[in-house]
């Protein structure tokens, strides 16, 4: 059996994901990693070599799928067109409302090269939009809510971090309960940002820190607390790591819906996730697109695609017959 090889760029949580992930499964093989840091005193998980980023376009010949496992605030709207015209790519961009932009950016480039480049994937966006557009194809009259959480939001970690005086932070992204049980009633209720999440901060301050002014500053936070219900704990450096030292996640799409000639029937729709490691989780998600991308090359198919353009069947190991006969 040919081994799909795997390329990684950026050996950070998710990279690290990737690689676990690639060992988990038969068909594929790490070949190598790319960083931008300095790989002489880096050492992977697996063993497989570390290059400097600027050796990866000499390294095409031994790469099937390359993994850009960059953030998308400032690396993946430029990486991902820049690789496509090279490799096969796969990337988790995240960031929901410039989607189309960087598909546009992707597709073009992708084209031009006869390459294929799976944008977005994940668990939202990703499996949260798959089942988003099932819900949504089946129940047509209806609507749709999701929630995110109980987990740790790195970004919004980070923006607490930032703030002078704070020397370390974990957030929590909660669901409100009494909101998640109105939608599963399926009372369709019509919920603001602030009645569907509340937010919970871990903080450890510089000592000497003005701890009043640091609340103050965090609930006051536009995009990112303001509009929400924030609670504010200080704690020691070792409680966070102690407590607070993983990266869970999860969330729920739902969907409720009526039919019936007069609409007297209720239904919901409801996914979860509960994750103990958001990036390992978003990984693997990320290995499977790899061979869906890899198998889609193969049939000569080009061009950006979402996981809304990948048929089920491209995403697992699974032979048709195998697939018909414990899966279906």
């Amino acid at each position: 059996m040919d081994r799909i090889r795997i390329g990684i760029l950026g050996y950070g949580n998710l990279g690290r994901g990737v690689e676990c992930a690639v060992a988990q499964n038969e068909d594929m093989e790490l070949a190598a990693v790319f960083t931008r840091r300095d790989p002489s005193g880096m050492q992977t998980a697996s063993g497989v070599p570390v290059y400097c980023v600027d050796e990866l376009l000499g390294k095409k010949d031994d790469i099937d799928v390359l993994m850009l496992c960059g953030g998308s605030a400032t690396d993946l709207p430029r990486q991902t067109p820049a690789y496509a015209e090279h490799f096969h790519v796969v990337d988790s961009f995240d960031t929901h409302a410039n989607i189309p932009q960087h598909f546009a950016a992707v597709d073009q480039a992708a084209k031009k090269a006869g390459k294929v480049a799976m944008i977005s994937v994940g668990w939202d966006p990703g499996m949260f939009s798959l089942n988003r557009l099932y819900a949504n194809a089946i129940l047509r009259e209806g609507s749709d809510y999701t929630f995110w959480g109980k987990g740790i939001s790195q970004g919004h970690s980070d923006a607490i971090r930032r703030i002078p005086g704070v020397r370390d932070a974990r957030q929590y992204t909660i669901p409100v309960e009494s909101a998640l049980a109105s939608v599963r009633a399926c009372e369709n209720p019509e919920l603001t940002t602030r009645q569907k999440h509340t937010r919970e901060c871990f903080v450890v301050a510089e000592e000497g820190a003005d701890r009043e002014w640091i609340e103050k500053e965090i609930k006051s936070m536009p995009n990112y607390f303001a509009e929400y219900d924030t609670t504010v704990h200080f704690i020691t450096e070792e409680e966070l790591r102690r407590d607070h030292g993983g990266i869970p996640h999860g969330g729920l799409v739902l969907r409720t819906g009526k039919t019936g000639t007069k609409g007297q029937h209720n239904h919901v729709i409801e996914y979860s996730l509960k994750l103990d490691s958001n990036p390992e989780f978003t990984a693997c998600v990320l290995t499977a697109y790899a061979r869906a991308a890899y198998r889609m090359s193969r049939e000569g198919i080009t061009g950006c695609k979402t996981v809304f353009d990948v048929a089920p069947a491209y995403l697992s190991p699974m032979s048709p017959e195998e697939m018909r006969a414990h899966l279906l």
